[in-house]
């Protein structure tokens, strides 16, 4: 393809270990960073459709494997932070925006998103993972997302079209969140900020902080509460199995499970993603042969192991 008509900056064979918050992984054979939303169809339209898409938010919630990720790597910027409080509650947000940055400035308008401000990463990553935390989802107050498709075309889904599940949207493959309108109830600005303090303190606690980490490394069997942030009961929360099991601290090479929290995967200095990747396994099976139950990775493992070809 011929990219002298993109405005946007376009890159080879970049390495993606200095985006992630683990800092580990390979390189992108393509990375794209759309100016705006009309540079971002133009660039999916004339590119070969046979190349795979994969779009980086925050790299918050990722293990990113050591041999990279083939394909197109699109990562949204400054073109795609707005936040704009419309009418009755509503407000609109950029995909790239980031998610606490969000529960901020909603807040200096009275809009309740307080349950994103310990959620780490982007409003794209929150919508396609259905984020939630406190008892609240991204499914609870979303209304409609814009899109790009994989071929270029703006789209439009609603609610229902998403199909929200724990942990889950159907956003079909290559397809760009580039806006999300969510709706929430009005509520005092100086409460909304005490609550986000509570919160933040919660998690100051309850967390591993100042550490190479990537958040909730399992989801909860139940489908309850994200296990980051902990209800009052904890009988089936992963991290309380992780913690039963004898892995809470257990390490592989430079690759760690927090001794603060046993659903935190942590680099301690030079951990591979081959380590944290053998550390989850080991992990998974722990709990099964002490519980039979199998966890399910809430973290998203992408790309080619480094003996792949």
């Amino acid at each position: 393809m011929n990219y002298s008509s993109v405005k946007g900056s376009i890159k080879k064979d970049v390495a993606l270990s200095r985006m992630s918050w683990l800092k580990v992984g390979g390189a992108a054979d393509l990375l794209f960073k759309p100016c705006d939303k009309i540079d971002l169809q133009n660039f999916l339209k004339k590119t070969d459709k046979s190349l795979p898409v994969f779009v980086l938010g925050a790299c918050s919630n990722l293990i990113i494997r050591d041999g990279g990720i083939d394909g197109i790597c699109i990562k949204l910027g400054r073109g795609f932070r707005s936040i704009k409080v419309l009418d009755d509650g509503v407000i609109s947000l950029g995909a790239a925006s980031q998610s606490s940055h969000v529960a901020v400035e909603a807040a200096r308008s009275g809009i309740d998103l307080t349950f994103l401000r310990t959620i780490p990463g982007t409003i794209g990553g929150a919508v396609s993972m259905n984020a939630g935390c406190y008892g609240t989802y991204v499914k609870d107050l979303f209304i409609s997302g814009e899109f790009v498709s994989r071929d270029g075309t703006p789209i439009t889904l609603n609610k229902n079209e998403m199909k929200f599940s724990y942990r889950k949207s159907s956003i079909p493959d290559g397809w760009v969140l580039t806006s999300a309108n969510f709706k929430s109830n009005k509520k005092n600005p100086e409460l909304l900020n005490l609550e986000m303090g509570q919160m933040i303190e919660n998690r100051n606690r309850t967390q591993p902080r100042g550490v190479l980490s990537c958040g909730s490394a399992f989801k909860n069997p139940s489908g309850a509460a994200s296990s980051g942030c902990l209800s009052e009961s904890n009988d089936h929360k992963a991290w309380k199995m992780i913690n039963d099991a004898g892995m809470r601290g257990f390490k592989i090479g430079s690759a760690q499970v927090s001794t603060k929290h046993s659903n935190f995967l942590i680099n301690t200095g030079d951990a591979t993603s081959a380590e944290l990747e053998e550390l989850g396994e080991k992990i998974i099976q722990s709990v099964f042969e002490r519980f039979g139950v199998k966890l399910e990775w809430e973290i998203k493992i992408v790309g080619n192991k480094l003996n792949q070809e």
